[in-house]
């Protein structure tokens, strides 16, 4: 198996009923759920920190986390299909995981994407079967859909303080035909102001709604800046989780299950180096096989983004850093530092033979450009269209045996032989166009593009041929690198078994057999409370 090079071996700690690999969304509703019986114990290992920074709570700030110590700092392989491009993919690395470095953006999809879960899976994963986890996470402020939870965990709540270049783009999406509808409405195409985990303007992530909560409980212990190396697997069972700390390798000892809970990255790339994967991969890089997956790390999907920008003369999130709106956000919790900059988003369909739409569409009153790398240094607006049901899918894969070197991610953006995925982007932007043209925002801008530059004498089809190569990004939406399914070749059952290992389950996103029509936060929430479940009702 593999080794660290310099570690020191330190000793096995105690034995715990549960060792849950990942703080984030579904790692931390997980942990606090089985805590709730007083008989069991549960140590959670989170790679990064403390969620103590101040930019992790101030809402518009949540840029400011990339490329720093809480992020993962991932970067996908080049992509032929984006100009020979590599695209930065920012992952949370601090309690709370991704909850605690998103743009807070509370959307849920459509209820044939769980539906279409239930194909693979089983009807336990219906959205039927699920909604009444929707509104067990849910405490949606002024919910007027009885579908909607109101004394959940997470709070959700409409934003404070939007830009009045959100309600323009609105009404421009009314009138090219695009209506505005309640956010969260199942089955209903159209555009909305978006809800947001935010409690009084502050992030809500899942260490406040879950976390904080739940450690006041003597049998949850906590470990920051824990890194999994590898599950320690005796014969064809999960024994516990080696892990290194402060530069000392640890065995956490597990009684009864480990559970991983690191995300479409992070989850197959521990499974590969505990000697679960495809057989050839493991032996090319000297890991013995335990059990043959050959789906490990396969079936990768993601959202893909690409947006314009254009110039505004002013209304934007600018100045947001400024003194006074540092002072209102203080004071009152209100102002530009409360926004998720991403304040609306839409769904709609590019052909209306369509049964579902197949791009959203996002606004955001400032210029987000560089992959949010780069602070805006203009007024303007940025318009995207996300590719929601991509043909295209990829893989997470070995780098080496190292398990410090981060794997390689090659999401092959684009890559559909049939060139659906990239028609379908293209005509998404054409849609960003109408929009941008229509009078309620056409009256707000200049009609300048610095985004993609110097594209302002092209027409609207190359302008988004251009943007898609030079500008497409993620929108942070990776799934289903460990699927589930009835079927042999899914990496994990219907109750989140791992195949081929006893006492080993998955519960994030990697086990979302396809992508939603939505965000994934959501979802991870839910799949982290549905496992809660499986292992009590096993237990």
């Amino acid at each position: 198996m593999p080794r660290l090079s310099g570690a020191k071996p330190g000793r096995a700690g105690a034995v715990h009923d549960y060792v849950i690999v990942g703080g984030g969304s579904a790692g931390l509703a997980l942990a606090a759920r089985l805590t709730e019986s007083a008989d069991t114990t549960v140590l959670l290992l989170e790679a990064g920190g403390e969620d103590a920074a101040p930019g992790i709570h101030v809402p518009a700030a949540f840029s400011t986390l990339f490329r720093s110590e809480f992020d993962w700092n991932y970067d996908t392989v080049p992509q032929p299909n984006l100009g020979g491009r590599t695209v930065y993919w920012p992952r949370g690395k601090v309690l709370g995981g991704s909850s605690s470095t998103n743009a807070m953006m509370w959307v849920r999809g459509f209820a044939a994407d769980y539906d279409a879960w239930a194909d693979a899976a089983g009807a336990d994963w219906s959205y039927s079967a699920l909604l009444p986890y929707f509104r067990r996470v849910e405490r949606v402020s002024g919910a007027t859909d009885p579908d909607h939870g109101t004394t959940g965990a997470v709070n959700i709540e409409a934003q404070r303080s939007p830009r009045g270049l959100t309600d323009a783009f609105l009404r421009a999406a009314g009138e090219v035909g695009i209506a505005r509808v309640e956010a969260n409405s199942v089955g209903r195409e159209g555009a909305s102001e978006t809800m947001v985990t935010q409690r009084r303007g502050r992030r809500e992530s899942t260490v406040d709604a879950y976390l904080t909560p739940a450690r006041r409980r003597s049998n949850l212990t906590v470990l920051t800046g824990a890194r999994a190396t590898r599950v320690v697997i005796e014969g064809t069972r999960a024994t516990g989780v080696e892990y290194l700390r402060a530069g000392v390798v640890h065995t956490a000892v597990v009684g009864r299950e480990v559970v991983l809970c690191g995300g479409a990255v992070n989850t197959p790339h521990l499974l590969a180096l505990s000697g679960i994967g495809d057989r050839s991969e493991l032996t090319s890089h000297g890991i013995p096989v335990v059990a043959h997956s050959p789906e490990v790390g396969r079936n990768l999907r993601d959202h893909l983004l690409s947006g314009l920008i254009v110039e505004t003369p002013g209304g934007t999130l600018l100045t947001a850093r400024s003194a006074s709106q540092v002072v209102d956000y203080l004071l009152r919790r209100r102002g530009m530092l409360t926004s998720n900059v991403a304040e609306a988003y839409g769904f709609v369909r590019t052909d209306p033979a369509l049964a579902l739409p197949d791009i959203e569409l996002i606004f955001a009153p400032v210029e987000f450009g560089d992959e949010g790398l780069r602070p805006p240094t203009s007024h303007a607006v940025t318009v995207g269209a996300i590719l929601l049901a991509p043909d295209s899918h990829g893989v997470v894969s070995l780098a080496s045996s190292d398990p410090l070197a981060a794997p390689l991610i090659d999401p092959r953006y684009l890559s559909d032989p049939a060139g659906r995925d990239r028609a379908t982007l293209v005509a998404g932007l054409e849609i960003v166009h109408a929009i941008l043209a229509a009078p309620a925002l056409r009256s707000r801008t200049t009609g300048h593009f610095l985004t993609p530059a110097d594209t302002d004498d092209l027409a609207p089809r190359e302008r988004a041929e251009v943007a898609i190569d030079r500008h497409a990004q993620t929108l942070y939406h990776p799934v289903g690198t460990a699927r589930m399914g009835h079927d042999a070749a899914s990496v994990v059952d219907p109750q989140l078994r791992v195949r081929g290992v006893n006492g080993l389950r998955v519960a994030d996103a990697s086990v979302m057999p396809t992508i939603i029509r939505g965000h994934t936060n959501a979802p991870s929430i839910v799949i982290g409370e549905k496992a809660a479940d499986l292992l009590r009702a096993d237990r």
